[in-house]
């Protein structure tokens, strides 16, 4: 129970501290981009060069996936002020949710199937070469 405590904390510093170095690089150079958005784009690329393995921040991943919808509390309560905003452009907001929601869908299932087709391609190789 302790290792896997210690194995949970060590997978969220990590994360955090991906996103704190997302932050620091947003706020040094005073880009327009959230440093959480930063803090993402990093992950996936130490994750893309084997830097970091899936296996040192699935356990914590996995956990914040899982209460996803908890972290949105916030942001449904601070929509309520905007009610003016809402009115008067709610719907260039709607139509731009829209359009971000089918880009990242298609992102994410370019991803998805590209990673299937080389873990296919994989395996394939893989039992080609086995007597």
């Amino acid at each position: 129970m302790i290792k896997k405590v210690w194995k949970f904390s060590f997978q969220m510093l990590i994360i955090i501290v991906i996103y704190q170095l997302g932050n620091q690089i947003a706020q040094f150079f005073q880009l327009k981009v959230p440093g959480n958005v930063i803090g993402i784009v990093i992950l996936f690329v130490l994750l893309w060069m084997g830097v970091i393995k899936t296996e040192q921040i699935e356990m914590a991943a996995g956990w914040l996936l899982k209460h996803l919808g908890f972290f949105f509390i916030p942001i449904s309560v601070g929509l309520m002020t905007l009610g003016d905003i809402l009115v008067n452009k709610g719907l260039y907001i709607l139509f731009i949710l829209m359009v971000s929601a089918f880009i990242g869908l298609l992102a994410a299932g370019k991803a998805t199937q590209s990673v299937i087709m080389k873990k296919e391609k994989a395996e394939v190789n893989y039992h080609d070469h086995a007597l």
